[in-house]
């Protein structure tokens, strides 16, 4: 592998975050929706319009406690105990209610397994998997089952209920919860949607996710200036900072209203899509160059064929899509990119979201049909206290984003400048070996960020990062590259892929246990 700085030149939640967050959310208000006797809920409501705080472990294990919140009439909450995937810690399940009870989302709340009376608190959210597409659309159960949750999948059918336990699980250091996607995501899962399925920008699914980190918060006081962190990878590259965003601008009006802000303190994306803008130059150095191998995969005459193709792709991407939005102009210049700059791809055998292995099984692992075939059996879908089939992931959900062109209308990576700005840290972490939302597209929008301490970054030091005591050489495991301020930070993880915590399961964990206590990777 070439030296890391040879490769370039140093140029270049609303309704999920708080889904689970919400779904902690206490009622005061009677409750907006009526449940029929036998659904296995209980109504906890007041007639007064204060809110009642609650603690998380007061919740019953044989029905759903229904949640409500004076100021967000139009959601609620149910929630459970459960005794589900990791029994060394409390658990919880449930839906968040939206649109009045029209729309479902399903999430899965675990607590800490070192000091959950104290730990800060982690959102998890999986963006999309599509062969091709690049948008929303999978399951958050996915991340739990397959990549950082107290649990996975197993793979060899030596446990007697399903799943093995995940010694680098991130409730090693975090109480977090997953969340099957926005309120768009219905389809997804176990969410779903009763009627009005609907498809709606980022930026207004934000304004569900602020209320539910919200009820969050103010039902389960036990959690209240617990700092957060927004963590997720994919598309997340596209909500997260939205939905930080969304947050932080609330927050100002609630200390107008001598309200408690929400403490978020960070926002961790892995392998994400942020600045569309410099994803098929990066696919371009994956296939042609050696950002991921010593020797290019891809043939020379469609290199050539690609190399020619970029600058027109990045004009037109530019023209249609940056200086100007312009969804028909827009449409043809993604159609064109990806006719020249990805089929070459999508032609070969190899997975696209791990370069360095083959395509097998539904959406190239193995993983996803065991782990839906886990989640539909009537065991599982017990504990969980769900009645409908899974769904790993929908092309409809990822399709509809894409008719909207959702990544593209507005420059997501403004709002990654508008956060550090204000103090709250990013760390943009991404796998070597993916194709579709690679290292190098990241590495490239991060490096051309405009803010005001972007000088700093960019005088910062590239080197290396690992296991082990980084002086001592017999001792050190090295992990990536990575390139740090106290505010934003780049890292890479060599050798992994687009799901960073199933490819290197123990860096992902020290990762984020430093990035946790405010340490240096």
């Amino acid at each position: 592998m070439p030296a890391f700085d040879a490769l370039f030149p140093p140029l270049m939640l609303s309704a999920l975050v708080v889904l689970l967050t919400s779904a902690f959310a206490s009622c005061s208000a009677t409750s907006q929706w009526v449940f029929s006797a036998d659904s296995g809920v209980n109504l906890a409501a007041n007639d007064n319009n204060t809110l009642q705080t609650r603690t998380l472990s007061s919740l019953a294990s044989d029905e759903f406690t229904a949640l409500t919140h004076p100021r967000f009439p139009n959601h609620g909450v149910r929630v459970k105990k459960t005794s589900f995937c990791d029994p060394t810690v409390n658990v919880y399940t449930g839906y968040l209610d939206v649109d009045q009870g029209a729309k479902h989302l399903f999430f899965a709340f675990f607590e800490s397994r070192r000091d959950p009376a104290t730990d800060d608190v982690m959102m998890w959210i999986n963006g999309g998997k599509s062969f091709r597409l690049v948008g929303p659309g999978a399951s958050s159960m996915l991340g739990m089952l397959m990549e950082l949750g107290p649990c996975s999948i197993d793979m060899d059918n030596k446990s007697d209920n399903g799943t093995i336990w995940n010694p680098y699980s991130w409730n090693s250091e975090a109480n977090i919860f997953f969340l099957d996607q926005r309120r768009l995501s219905v389809g997804v899962g176990f969410s779903y949607a009763d009627f009005g399925e609907t498809v709606e920008t980022t930026e207004e699914a934000a304004k569900n996710v602020h209320a539910f980190i919200s009820i969050f918060f103010e039902t389960f006081s036990q959690f209240a200036g617990r700092p957060l962190h927004l963590s997720g990878e994919s598309y997340g590259g596209r909500y997260l900072p939205v939905f930080a965003s969304e947050i932080i601008d609330q927050n100002a009006i609630a200390a107008q209203e001598n309200r408690s802000p929400i403490n978020l303190q960070s926002v961790l994306i892995g392998n994400g899509i942020t600045d569309i803008s410099t994803l098929y130059p990066g696919r371009y150095e994956i296939e042609c160059g050696r950002a991921a191998f010593d020797v290019p995969f891809q043939s020379i005459e469609k290199c050539v064929r690609m190399k020619t193709a970029l600058p027109r792709c990045q004009a037109a991407m530019q023209k249609g899509c940056i200086n100007q939005f312009d969804a028909m102009n827009c449409k043809a210049a993604v159609a064109f990119c990806d006719s020249e700059l990805s089929t070459g791809m999508w032609a070969t055998d190899r997975n696209v979201y791990d370069i360095s292995k083959p395509c097998l099984g539904d959406l190239c692992y193995a993983e996803n049909a065991v782990i839906a075939s886990y989640l539909n059996s009537p065991a599982t879908q017990s504990l969980l206290g769900v009645e409908r089939n899974f769904t790993m992931s929908s092309s409809d959900v990822n399709a509809a984003f894409s008719s909207h062109l959702d990544k593209y209308a507005v420059p997501t990576q403004y709002y990654v400048a508008g956060l550090l700005e204000r103090g709250i840290r990013v760390l943009i972490y991404a796998g070597t070996y993916d194709w579709q939302c690679n290292w190098v597209a990241n590495r490239l929008w991060v490096e051309k960020l405009e803010w005001s301490d972007a000088a700093s970054y960019q005088a910062a030091p590239w080197r290396n990062w690992g296991l082990g005591n980084s002086s001592d050489s017999s001792s050190f495991t090295k992990a990536g590259e990575v390139r740090e301020t106290p505010l934003l930070t780049f890292a890479t993880i060599r050798e992994a892929g687009h799901m960073v915590p199933h490819d290197k399961p123990a860096e992902s964990l020290a990762m984020v246990s430093r990035w946790l206590a405010g340490k240096p990777l």
